[in-house]
């Protein structure tokens, strides 16, 4: 039973190391709560409070004071300096040269004005290496000149400018931490310490009893426009460091610690699943913690919160994981994992590259997205919209859920100028996806077992290569009708080389057909006609339909053999066929699923997948079998008395066969390595064949590996693959 502390009073309190897996914490006061290393799987933080203890705020405070009171006495200190050294005094006089004195007051001045301008445009950082040359440049000249006087007085006004500096630096750091502590008498008081100590400061500088009344008055002038120099700079550098501004990660990341010291503490805590939901989260602290799909809906005072090296840190991600708006924005390439977006508005924004494995995205918006080579693996996309989304190469697998998506229509591609065509699912631009449309088409398959043999084989250009035709037929399905107009359409749009090489379905209830087309044929078009044709004819009388039967026998025996398909498929519960096309064969499977390839990540419809197997019937087989030695036939026989590269090859595809210990998949998925082989034999010089064929090399190692020792066809591999591996100069 999970715990419940809702709308508890925590404070202080320790739940260190604890298992607190589902504890409710809804509304609790947790400032000072120690949460580290502690089990808070599926913990609800949403309106909870984090934060300090009073105790806490009042030290931070007083450490604010002192360091505002410092940023006030120092620039005073260092301008009256300054000013001793610009104006005539009891010290000056004394030397020959006091016009050098002058001339070095000047010089820092000019230094002190160029550092402010170089700590605007490049950062403190930045700011310190400007002054250390041009300190370096001005002393090198000085000395030069032979005027020692002029250098202990540059030096003693550089070592000033150095103060106003670290002056500067301290007095960002007081107003930032002040201004985090959310107490308007802490800005008070940090405004109060800063003035009222640059009195003191700049009287200790100039030392009036030296001054005449005049020059008294010129040094307080100096000292009191370095002091305003010094605070105003203090408060911009605070003011932007708070809004983030990355040349201010120091004072922001001092901020953060020391306005944090006694916060919430979430180190090394495994929050997988909570929920933080309009929770405050100033000064918690979630480095090393464990943060997969936490919900941070508008949390509040998130930026105030130790997010070193989570993804957090990412400004534009906070922002999205707070909002969960990312309408139009660009995300393309980021490292996404584990994120939480559910009923997040995500359209028409990028994910280009972007990896979302294990993220959850339910009920999101992702219509017009572009999920273009998007990593989903194990994400949950449960009840969201991709209506119109991109899903060119997308990944994902059988774990990514996909249960009650929303989509009207879908994009395989996105478009280029070269291919306008995005290749919209359903191709009829007219039409819609019916419910469950959607995840029969995506459901991982490969459009033709003939096509995934090349191992090596970018799948990614094969897709702008080969495009699918999908039609889909619900209720019920005239296999005569189907059969005569897809013939009728391949003889009226030759230039489709319109070839079915997909049947799915589930009976009678609904059937998909799909049929590879050529890459400029407008889909849409060929979609529309296809089921007006298809509708013409089913209305045919049954006379009719004979005689239109009879009529095309004779010119095409394909149209018997679909239609023979598809009423043999229609008596069974659930369906999946695929085609040779080099054979026009058909290959029949009780149950779905989808064809495992070893090593490639994609197929033609740009879906990648991974699964269950698909069953391969003996026929199959035996076809693959004629096929791979008719291969092997074409290749030249050795003229030596050692075996050349046909005969071995022959030895392998006949022990691959008589192996009763290898499943029939993988006899089949063995005999098309060979033949990848017997190709790469045929064209030594091809640079593709021969990475097919390095490829088919370690698929039948793997294969080998899986069966006993004892088996003959272990033997065989063992004996034969390095022979034909140094024969096709693959080692």
């Amino acid at each position: 039973m999970p715990q419940s502390f809702s709308h508890q009073k925590l404070q202080g309190r320790s739940f260190r190391g604890q298992d607190l897996i589902g504890a409710d914490f809804s509304g609790a006061d947790i400032r000072g709560v120690d949460f580290s290393h502690a089990v808070l799987i599926n913990a609800n933080f949403s309106h909870a409070r984090a934060g300090q203890q009073y105790r806490w705020i009042i030290s931070i405070a007083a450490i604010s004071v002192i360091l505002a009171a410092l940023a006030g006495l120092l620039p005073a200190f260092a301008g009256g300096l300054i000013g001793l050294l610009l104006v005539p005094s009891s010290v000056t006089e004394t030397y020959n040269r006091a016009d050098f004195f002058w001339i070095s007051s000047i010089i820092s001045l000019i230094v002190l004005i160029a550092g402010g301008w170089v700590t605007v445009r490049r950062g403190l950082g930045s700011s310190l290496g400007v002054l250390a040359i041009i300190v370096t440049v001005a002393t090198a000249v000085v000395a030069w000149a032979g005027e020692g006087e002029a250098i202990a007085a540059l030096i003693m006004q550089f070592v000033a400018i150095g103060i106003v500096i670290a002056s500067i630096a301290g007095g960002a750091l007081a107003i930032s931490v002040a201004r985090s502590l959310d107490r308007r008498w802490t800005l008070y008081s940090v405004a109060i310490a800063a003035i009222t100590m640059s009195v003191p400061g700049a009287l200790e500088a100039i030392q009036p009893r030296m001054l005449s009344p005049s020059s008294g008055w010129i040094a307080l002038c100096i000292a009191a426009i370095t002091t305003i120099f010094a605070l105003s700079f203090s408060i911009y550098i605070s003011l932007a460091a708070t809004a983030g501004d990355r040349k201010y990660r120091s004072i922001q990341a001092l901020t953060i610690s020391l306005s944090s010291l006694g916060g919430t503490q979430f180190r090394n805590a495994n929050l997988t699943n909570a929920d933080f939901t309009k929770a405050t989260l100033k000064t918690a602290d979630f480095r090393k913690a464990t943060l997969k799909r936490v919900c941070w809906y508008q949390a509040q005072k998130l930026n105030q919160a130790h997010l070193e090296a989570t993804y957090l840190e990412n400004s534009d991600l906070r922002l999205l994981a707070v909002t969960k708006e990312g309408r139009d924005r660009i995300y393309d390439h980021l490292d996404l994992r584990d994120f939480n977006l559910d009923n997040a508005d995500l359209q028409d924004a990028s994910f280009i590259g972007a990896d979302l494995s294990e993220a959850t995205l339910q009920s999101a918006d992702l219509s017009g997205a572009k999920l273009v080579q998007t990593q989903l693996y194990k994400a949950n996309l449960t009840g969201a919209c991709l209506t119109g989304a991109y899903i060119q190469n997308w990944g994902i697998s059988v774990d990514t859920q996909l249960e009650a998506v929303q989509c009207k229509y879908i994009y395989m591609k996105l478009p280029t100028k070269d291919d306008p065509d995005p290749c919209r699912k359903p191709d009829n631009r007219n039409e819609s996806f019916k419910e469950g449309d959607f995840a029969d088409f995506i459901a991982p398959i490969i459009t033709t077992l003939d096509l995934y043999r090349v191992q090596n084989l970018d799948l990614r250009e094969m897709a702008g290569t080969f495009k699918t035709l999908d039609l889909f037929h619900h209720k019920e399905i005239d296999p005569a009708a189907a059969a005569v107009t897809i013939q009728q359409l391949s003889e009226e749009y030759p230039e489709a080389a319109l070839k079915v090489v997909v049947l799915e379905g589930r009976g009678n209830q609904k059937v998909r057909l799909q049929a590879v087309v050529a890459g400029d044929v407008n889909r849409s078009e060929l979609s529309a006609k296809y089921f007006a044709r298809y509708k013409e004819i089913s209305s045919l009388s049954d006379e009719n339909l004979q005689i239109l039967l009879a009529g095309v026998a004779e010119k095409d025996e394909r149209i018997h053999s679909l239609e023979r398909l598809l009423e043999n498929a229609l008596q069974q519960p659930k369906f999946y066929v695929e085609t040779y096309q080099h054979q026009e064969e058909f290959v029949m499977s009780q149950s779905k699923g989808n064809v495992h390839i070893e090593g490639v990540q994609g197929n033609v419809s740009g879906v990648i997948a991974a699964g269950e197997s698909q069953s391969i019937t003996g026929a199959a087989i035996g076809a693959i079998s004629g096929s791979v030695t008719n291969t092997i036939e074409q290749l030249s026989t050795s003229d030596s008395d050692s075996l050349g590269i046909k005969e071995l090859l022959t030895q392998l595809q006949a022990a691959i066969e008589a192996e009763t210990e290898l499943a029939d998949e993988d006899k089949l998925e063995a005999l098309e390595q060979v033949k990848t082989l017997a190709e790469a034999g045929q064209k030594p010089e091809d640079s593709v064949l021969q990475k097919a064929a390095k490829t088919a090399i370690k698929i039948l190692k793997g294969t080998a590996s899986s069966l006993p020792d004892a088996a003959k066809l272990a033997e065989a591999c063992a004996n034969l693959l390095p022979a034909i591996s140094k024969l096709l100069l693959l080692v």
